[in-house]
C-alpha cells in the first residue's frame, strides 16, 4: 500500500514548517478566496466563515454515502467542519454550514479524531468544508502523523479555495475533491454570494490537478491519490454543465473522475428563488450526462435513473 504523501513532509520537517506558515496566514487571513484579511488569531472570526483560530467540528464518523472509491466497505472517515466560506441558498447541509453547530477543538483533539477514525477501519480521512480551517487541519495532521496516522487525506471542498492555501497543502493532501458549482459569475453571485466563483474555482482545480494528477485507485477499487470532481446538476441548466465539462476535458484531463450528481432537491432558502424550487427532471440529468460524454470525459460516476 502506498504511504500517504504527508509522511515525506513529516520526515523532512517541512510539515511542521507548513503549520507555522499557515498560522501566520491567519493573522491577515487569505486562506480562502474571500481574502477577508481578518486577524483570526486575535479572537476575531472570519468575515464569512465565522471561525477564529480553532476549527469547529460539527460531527465525525465512518460515512457510507460517499463515492464508491472513497467509502469502500469500511466507510470514509468523515469530519464535518461547521461554517463555510460560501452561502449557497440550496445548501443541503445548511444546519451546519450556515448556522452554529458543534464545538471548537484544539489541534490535539482534531488529531485524536483522525486517529480514532483510522482505528475504526476507515479507508481515508475525509475533511468536509475545510477551506476556512486549513491552519488547524495542518496542525492536527502533524500531531496525528507523529502518532501513527497513515490514511490518505481527502480535501472535500466547495471549490472556493485560495492558491495561498493550496500551496500550503501541496504534498499534504492525497485526494482533492472539489465542487465545480457554476460556470457563470452572475449565477454564482445569485445563489452562493460570490461573483468570482468560476474564475477562482477553475484556478483552484488546475492547481489541485497539478499537485495530485488524475485519480488513482488501488487493486481493491479504493482511491489513493488524485483529483475527484463533483458537479451538482441544477434545474434549468443553471449550473452551466456544458462549460464545466468542457473545461475539465480540455484544460484538466479527459481522464478526470467526475461525479455528476443528481441529488438536488429544494431546501433551505430556495423558496425565494422560484427557478430553483423544484427537483431536476430525468431529462435534465440525461442531458448533463450527454454533455459530459460529448466533451470527451471518460470516467463518469453517474446515477441510474
Amino acid at each position: 500500500m502506498t504511504e500517504p504523501v504527508y509522511l515525506s513532509l513529516l520526515h523532512s520537517g517541512e510539515l511542521a514548517e507548513r503549520v507555522r506558515q499557515a498560522y501566520r496566514h491567519l493573522e491577515a487571513c487569505d486562506l480562502c478566496a474571500r481574502y477577508c484579511r481578518v486577524n483570526r488569531r486575535a479572537s476575531v472570526r472570519g468575515a464569512v466563515c465565522r471561525t477564529g483560530e480553532r476549527a469547529i467540528v460539527a460531527s465525525y464518523g465512518p460515512h457510507h454515502g460517499e463515492e464508491d472509491v472513497l467509502r469502500g466497505w469500511r466507510g470514509s472517515g468523515t469530519i464535518f467542519f461547521a461554517w463555510c466560506n460560501l452561502r449557497c441558498v440550496f445548501c443541503q447541509n445548511h444546519d451546519i454550514s450556515q448556522a452554529p453547530a458543534g464545538s471548537e477543538v484544539e489541534p490535539e483533539e482534531l488529531a485524536t479524531i483522525m486517529l480514532s477514525l483510522q482505528a475504526r477501519g476507515c479507508h481515508n480521512i475525509n475533511l468536509v468544508s475545510p477551506s476556512h480551517v486549513v491552519a488547524p487541519i495542518l496542525a492536527a495532521v502533524l500531531i496525528a502523523a507523529q502518532a501513527g496516522l497513515r490514511l490518505p487525506l481527502v480535501y472535500n471542498t466547495g471549490g472556493y479555495d485560495s492558491l495561498e492555501a493550496l500551496a500550503l497543502l501541496d504534498g499534504v493532501v492525497d485526494i482533492y475533491m472539489p465542487d465545480m458549482k457554476y460556470s457563470d459569475a452572475m449565477v454564482a453571485q445569485r445563489y452562493s454570494k460570490v461573483r468570482d466563483y468560476p474564475a477562482v474555482n477553475r484556478a483552484a482545480v488546475k492547481e489541485m490537478h497539478r499537485q495530485v494528477g488524475d485519480l488513482v485507485v488501488d487493486a481493491e477499487g479504493i482511491a489513493r491519490r488524485g483529483l475527484l470532481v463533483r458537479h451538482l446538476v441544477l434545474p434549468g441548466g443553471l449550473a452551466g454543465t456544458g462549460e464545466v465539462v468542457r473545461f475539465l476535458a480540455e484544460e484538466i484531463s479527459p481522464n478526470t473522475y467526475l461525479n455528476l450528481m443528481a441529488q438536488y432537491h429544494p431546501c433551505h432558502r430556495v423558496g425565494l428563488y422560484p427557478e430553483l424550487n423544484r427537483p431536476i427532471t430525468r431529462a435534465e440529468y440525461q442531458e448533463a450526462v450527454r454533455l459530459a460524454l460529448a466533451a470527451g470525459l471518460t470516467r463518469l460516476d453517474v446515477r441510474s435513473w
